[in-house]
């Protein structure tokens, strides 16, 4: 009763925990939601401070611009401040520098890829953080701002409101220069409003010794010697009206020290754009009308490329379905393949500069972009859907082979890559038909867009946006002076959900290569009995009772789409290898419902039937293969069209690999459809869902070209393998293992509390064997119990919860599960429950040791002792340990000399808690080895119950992987997943056998220590003149007993302490 009386506190304590962790993660899955929001402007520690202390400075340096000032209109700037502050902000705006001998900044290009061909980029951002309105004038508003100047070749430009950020700051790749300023606002009579404003900053001292090299510090690596500077002149032009030839923001940054100061630095330029905030103005007409009337404009590079029965998008809501394509996506340049001129005029980006980088393409414009920014779209009303107008704006970007693709999209300033557009579009056409002007220049006019968005798609057609640019002025001999350059923006299947959300005008595709599939299938289907006996026994993706047709087509696509590392058959070489399925007989998309409203079994239930026809197993199919390598026929991505066998689980397809980038070939292949290569053969053979044991769980793809050798266009056969993938259903196999695994792990766990605590109480009525409980063997234990709270590692099943994780999808996430939040703090409770437990023991352990030390003070060395034990103990497992990293040389040479770099640092961690694993399991080992030092003679210091219970619970993980991983499961297989692979695991079949073998005859050497006295078990234990155990020594002979103590004492009427 006592000791239930002590154990209360701990439980106590261990439910306190469990309630808090519960609090604690209910409260951290909530969104945080503000208190209130601010009223007014918004100021924290990391805005700019205000100041205007300058002003008299600033009326004297900008004396020019206050002469010419106009008065202002203060209404709207009064009543909209925030709004004025951005509109006159602006971010990736560029800048140069006149040449001279006074650069303003330096650039490290130490650390940057040999092979990497990125130029740096010269960025600019400004932004407006105070406008000074209770002191304003007639024809000023005063001003603070920053500045940031930038070169960069990778990263983004920080905000300029962020916190910490620096005046001066220099890595590889990257330099970046804050300036503070403060000034005027003013508007002139030239349509203009202009910032004239004086700043200060830290700039970057030169070297004065060396002009040729004035940032030797830069290579030396050395401090940047920075110096105050507060002669800083910043004019920024806007234009008052935002139209198509007025857009541009000019700026001009001035240093107003004299030579010989290091502060010189030679004049900057500064160019960006007005912004989306600010409302475009659609006063163009003259220009439109220039290059769209008659409207629409008869595009023949369109029509004639087979797309006569390509539809295009006519329905409302042109403006959002226009800005979802084009958002922050690059758009594909179309090589001049149909160009019959000379090289110079067929090599020509269209309206945009004709510079060296574009003439190193050599007309295939390979990896040159282009982009759509910008974009103001406005729809005017109308009483009819056919009279109805929109008008549309937007600027056209090119992007040079050598520039970051993803920092250019963000650009906003102009230039000889730059286009600006204006137009029209209507539903009666469909075509958005705008004028563009090189530069925003009126002189540069000369350019017509004609852009569509198409609703039908092909194997020649995968494109979501097409359009080309036109010429409009010719030269003396009536020939103009560009050839008509053709982009598009090529359709991702994931992404099709996300354009058409309307049902009035639904995308669909055309199946135009079923014959040549069909004769695939007859070419490559094998006639065997082993193809009987799959048929029969294996069960591959196919179409599953679904609430309507719809549904189960859009699972089936899910099945059949995968993203995964795929290998030659020699492994020599590898790739990414993607397979998308675009549409799945009458579905087109993927999750995408409605787009296809139209199919007639939509709403009603479909049922599989039990048997099928051939034909009617086979089911249409589109998709896309991309992958990447040198090794794979010079081509990234496959258009696919053909049919999928549900019986055989395989793909019979034709692909087309778009060879027009090598235009100069292309007259030479009459066979050619619309630029591209259709004769190849794919086959993708899919692993079985169900009987995976008696297949390989991975997807084979073969793909071969049916052109002669000598061909230019023909490649050699490529085979490949991909590492296992899982299905849709073995990835809920995933979610229901781990709840069945946590289960487990809660009932196992309990077991281990009643067997400490059945030990609790038998130690309590037998005090005579306590002390020679060996502590080390209760260590390991609490040292088992204790690595999971602190590492937050799972107690139990540890390859198998690390395994689910690692295949962790955002479709299947266990953690947002509230079910496996419960079991995880259970476990987590039972786990602190048996931590304090064997803490209790050990303090039992312990304290009984200190009572006979104090009985017995003149023969301390007949108190058991667990140093020597300890001492055997760690040489025994650091020899095991040893052999175990031994055992396993190619899982560290693979880890350490691979290329998996980011799991090699982890990989002492990873061995040291599988061996403490080890060690756990082996629990009973220090307990052996001090019932052999101790010859504890017949004593009983452990309860059947408890070791026989502990061992049972260590050994039961290693049965139910045995049975569990016995399967060939791709979860646990995968190559690229090292840390759960049964080949490169502590814990592999062998282990699993012999482990619990030596776990069970640790179990029964303490059985036989136990019942068996020292002389009888050495008796057993001796072959002739050889003895196992040594003779018995008159150390541990006598020790005087616990209860004979206890008693005594209260013979001489002193009472023993109580516990």
């Amino acid at each position: 009763m006592k000791t239930v009386i002590n154990l209360l506190p701990l439980l106590f304590l261990s439910f306190g925990f469990l309630f808090s962790s519960l609090v604690i993660a209910s409260f951290s899955e909530m969104e945080p939601v503000p208190m209130f929001e601010s009223i007014g402007e918004h100021r924290d520690e990391s805005a700019p401070k205000i100041s205007y202390d300058r002003i008299n400075d600033v009326k004297k340096k900008c004396k020019s611009v206050l002469s010419s000032a106009s008065e202002l209109k203060l209404e709207d700037i009064s009543r909209t401040p925030r709004k004025s502050k951005r509109n006159l902000g602006f971010r990736y705006g560029d800048w140069n520098q006149d040449s001279g001998d006074s650069p303003i900044l330096p650039f490290d290009s130490t650390n940057t890829l040999r092979n990497s061909s990125t130029k740096p980029m010269n960025l600019v951002s400004f932004s407006v953080t105070d406008l000074d309105l209770p002191h304003r004038t007639k024809k000023y508003i005063g001003v603070n701002g920053v500045l940031l100047l930038a070169i960069t070749m990778f990263s983004e430009l920080p905000s300029l409101r962020s916190y910490g950020l620096r005046e001066f700051e220099l890595w590889p790749s990257h330099t970046q220069l804050k300036i503070s300023f403060q000034g005027i606002y003013v508007e002139n009579d030239d349509d203009e409003r202009v910032l004239c404003m004086l700043g200060e900053t830290m700039l970057p001292s030169r070297d004065e010794s060396d002009s040729s090299n004035p940032w030797k510090w830069v290579k030396e690596h050395d401090t940047p010697p920075l110096l105050q500077d507060d002669m800083i002149l910043l004019l920024l032009r806007y234009p008052k009206s935002f139209t198509l030839t007025k857009r541009v923001i000019q700026g001009e940054l001035t240093s107003l020290n004299q030579k010989p100061s290091l502060k010189l630095f030679d004049k900057i330029h500064l160019f960006s754009q007005l912004g989306k905030s600010v409302r475009y103005d659609f006063v163009s007409n003259d220009l439109v009308s220039k290059a769209c009337d008659p409207y629409p404009y008869k595009n023949d590079t369109f029509t004639s490329s087979g797309s006569g029965g390509i539809n295009v998008y006519k329905e409302k809501g042109f403006c959002d379905l226009l800005q979802r394509v084009t958002n922050r996506a690059p758009l594909t340049v179309v090589p001049n393949w149909k160009c019959h001129g000379t090289d110079e005029y067929c090599s020509k980006l269209g309206p945009f500069a004709f510079d060296k980088d574009i003439k190193s393409t050599d007309g295939s414009f390979k990896d040159v972009k282009l982009y759509m920014q910008n974009v103001h779209c406005e729809e005017t009303a109308a009483r009819s859907q056919s009279d109805a107008v929109t008008k549309v704006s937007a600027v056209f970007r090119a992007v040079h082979p050598n520039e970051n693709l993803y920092i250019s999209g963000m650009r906003s300033g102009i230039d000889n890559m730059t286009v600006t557009a204006e137009g029209i579009w209507k539903p009666s056409s469909g075509q958005l038909c705008m004028v563009g002007c090189r530069r925003g220049q009126v002189d540069g006019c000369n350019a017509r867009i004609c852009l569509y968005i198409p609703t039908t798609f092909s194997i020649r057609q995968r494109s979501i946006l097409v359009g080309t640019f036109s010429c409009l002025n010719t030269e003396k001999n009536l020939t103009p002076s560009f050839f008509p350059l053709s982009f598009e923006k090529l359709v991702e299947p994931m992404d099709m959900q996300n354009y058409f959300h309307s049902s009035a005008s639904h995308p669909f595709y055309s199946y135009s290569k079923l014959d040549d599939a069909g004769a695939i299938l007859e070419r490559n289907e094998e006639f065997s009995f082993g193809t009987i006996i799959k048929k029969s026994v294996m069960h591959f993706p196919k179409l599953e009772d679904s609430d309507d047709l719809l549904s189960s087509l859009s699972l089936l696509a899910e099945d059949l789409t995968f993203h995964t590392p795929a290998f030659t058959e020699k492994r020599a070489s590898g790739t990414n290898f993607g397979m998308d399925v675009l549409s799945l007989g009458p579905l087109f998309g993927l999750f995408w419902r409605t787009s296809n409203f139209s199919i007639a079994d939509q709403t009603t239930p479909y049922r599989t039937k039990a048997e099928y026809t051939e034909k009617q197993l086979l089911l249409n199919v589109s998709g896309q293969i991309s992958l990447t390598g040198e090794n794979f026929g010079n081509f990234s991505v496959l258009y696919l069209e053909g049919l999928y066998d549900e019986h055989v689980g395989k793909m019979y397809l034709v692909g087309c690999r778009d060879v027009r980038a090598s235009w100069k070939i292309l007259f030479e292949s009459p066979d050619l459809e619309a630029g591209l290569d259709c004769l190849i053969d794919v086959v993708v053979s899919y692993p079985p869902i169900k009987s995976r044991w008696l297949a390989d769980p991975t997807a084979k793809v073969s793909i071969s070209s049916n052109r002669p050798e000598d061909d230019p266009l023909y490649f050699k056969p490529i085979k490949l393998k991909t590492t296992p993938i899982f299905y849709r259903r073995q990835r809920e196999d995933i979610l229901s293992r781990a709840g069945v695994e946590g289960i487990l792990r809660v009932l196992t766990l309990t077991f281990s509390i009643g067997c400490i605590t059945s030990l609790l109480f038998y130690v309590s009525s037998n005090t005579d064997s306590l002390p020679f409980v060996s502590l080390v063997m209760l260590g390991v234990q609490a040292l088992g119990y204790s690595l999971p709270l602190i590492t937050g590692a799972e107690a139990l099943f540890k390859r198998k919860a690390a395994s689910a994780t690692t295949y962790e999808t955002p479709s299947y996430d266990l953690q947002r599960s509230q079910w496996f939040n419960v079991i995880d703090y259970t476990v987590k409770l039972l786990v602190m429950v048996c931590f304090l437990l064997t803490l209790r023991l050990c303090q039992k352990v312990w304290k009984s040791r200190a009572r006979l030390l104090t009985r017995t003070p003149q023969e301390p060395h007949k108190v058991p002792s667990d140093r020597r034990v300890l001492l055997v103990v760690l040489i025994l497992h650091a020899l095991g340990y040893i052999v175990a990293l031994i055992r396993h040389p190619a899982r560290a040479d693979r880890l350490v000399g691979g290329s998996y770099g980011s799991n090699a640092s982890n990989w002492w961690q990873t061995e040291t808690e599988e061996y403490i694993g080890l060690v756990q399991d082996f629990f009973l080992l220090p307990q052996v080895i001090a019932n052999a030092m101790w010859q504890i003679d017949s004593r009983q210091p452990l309860r059947k119950l408890y070791y026989f219970g502990i061992t049972l619970v260590r050994l039961f993980p290693h049965a139910y992987d045995y049975i569990v991983g016995s399967v060939p499961d791709p979860y646990f297989i995968g190559e690229e997943h090292e840390f759960v692979n049964p080949n490169f695991d502590f814990f592999s079949k062998f282990g699993d056998i012999a482990i619990p073998v030596t776990a069970i005859l640790l179990a029964v050497i303490v059985f036989v220590q136990q019942r068996w006295d020292y002389d009888k078990l050495s008796q057993a234990l001796s072959f002739g003149r050889f003895r196992i155990l040594p003779s018995r020594s008159v150390k541990y002979e006598r020790v005087m007993s616990e209860s004979e103590m206890v008693s005594g004492a209260r013979v001489n009427g002193n009472r023993g302490d109580e516990e």
